[in-house]
């Protein structure tokens, strides 16, 4: 049975699409808060093997059944890093800024991997949600945080139309 059109799975970011070519057939990928897992998903079905982890449990559920697709059920912010030691040939990031976990994140990216992130930049305020500075990114700021680990592919600090008006930057930088 398909799922109706309201329970539809959300199609992947076009951004995380463009750079997944460049993602060694078969590797490893960590969805990083996830939600319902559009990413995973995506990833899973085209043959990756796929760490799907949110806080939500219920989001998660919406992945039961993924071909690829293992989840997770973690509190990244209070909990302790639930990869510690593991590397990924991609981590996927998007709609979602926890300043503290940049360390590890970089960690996780795997020799010849891929960090792909993408979220609300400071400007965003004027859009509506989020308008908390601690969720926008400083102009510039994905830059800063990978220089001198990984290779920036792709930059962009943009205003968009679509899905919705935002502020975002989106970054794709190998190790």
């Amino acid at each position: 049975m398909m799922p109706s059109p309201a329970h539809a799975p959300a199609p992947p970011s076009p951004w995380v699409v463009r750079w997944a070519e460049y993602l060694v057939p078969g590797a490893a990928v960590l969805d990083l808060a996830c939600g319902s897992g559009r990413h995973a998903r995506w990833f899973g079905t085209s043959g990756h093997p796929v760490e799907a982890v949110d806080r939500d449990a219920g989001a998660l559920a919406m992945l039961d059944g993924v071909a690829n697709v293992a989840t997770r059920v973690a509190d990244l912010e209070s909990g302790p890093w639930p990869y510690a030691g593991r590397t990924f040939g991609a981590v996927i990031v998007t709609n979602y800024l926890y300043r503290p976990l940049f360390p590890a994140l970089l960690a996780a990216v795997a020799p010849g991997g891929l960090l792909i992130y993408e979220t609300f930049a400071r400007g965003n305020e004027r859009h509506g949600r989020p308008s908390n500075p601690d969720f926008l990114l400083e102009p510039g700021e994905l830059l800063e945080r990978v220089r001198g680990e990984l290779r920036v592919l792709g930059y962009e600090d943009v205003e968009v139309v679509e899905p919705r008006p935002a502020c975002v930057q989106r970054l794709c930088a190998r190790r």
